[in-house]
C-alpha cells in the first residue's frame, strides 16, 4: 500500500506546484486509490492534514460544471478590506498630513514628493483620525 520512492518524490514535487483547492482534490484522488488507510498514508507522505483530504472528498463528490470553470481558488469578498472603505476620512487625514511636508518638480506640476517616511505618514494620519 505505498509507493516506490521515486513515484513518492515525484508526487510530493507535483503537490507543491498546485493551488491550495487542487492540492485538496489531489490529496483526495491519491488517498482513495489506495484504500484502507490511503488517508493517513497521504497524510504523512504529502503533509497535509486529514481535514484537508476530507474535505477533498467532499470537493470531489459535489464537484458539477459549474466547480469546473471556476478559475478562482478563493470565494470573492475575501481577505482583509480596504482602508479607505473601513476608516471613514482617512484620505483628508493623509493629504493633511502631506500638506506641510510635499514639495513639487517645477517643469512638471504633477510630479510631487515627500521627506516622510511610510511610518511617519501612517502614523500622522491615524493620529488625526482619533
Amino acid at each position: 500500500m505505498s509507493y516506490s520512492n521515486s513515484i513518492e518524490s515525484e508526487m510530493k514535487k507535483f503537490y507543491k506546484s498546485l493551488s491550495e483547492k487542487d492540492k485538496r482534490r489531489y490529496a483526495a484522488i491519491e488517498a482513495q486509490k489506495l484504500g484502507w488507510g490511503g488517508i493517513s498514508y497521504v497524510m504523512q507522505l504529502l503533509g497535509c492534514s486529514r481535514n484537508t483530504i476530507v474535505k477533498g472528498i467532499e470537493d470531489l463528490e459535489k464537484m458539477d460544471s459549474e466547480t469546473l470553470k471556476s478559475s478562482r481558488v478563493r470565494k470573492k469578498g475575501g481577505g482583509r478590506k480596504s482602508i479607505l472603505s473601513t476608516q471613514i476620512g482617512i484620505d483628508a487625514a493623509f493629504l493633511e498630513v502631506l500638506k506641510n511636508y510635499t514639495a513639487g518638480d517645477p517643469m512638471n506640476e504633477l510630479i510631487k514628493g515627500t521627506n516622510l517616511t511610510h511610518q511617519e505618514i501612517a502614523a500622522g494620519s491615524m493620529s488625526l483620525l482619533q
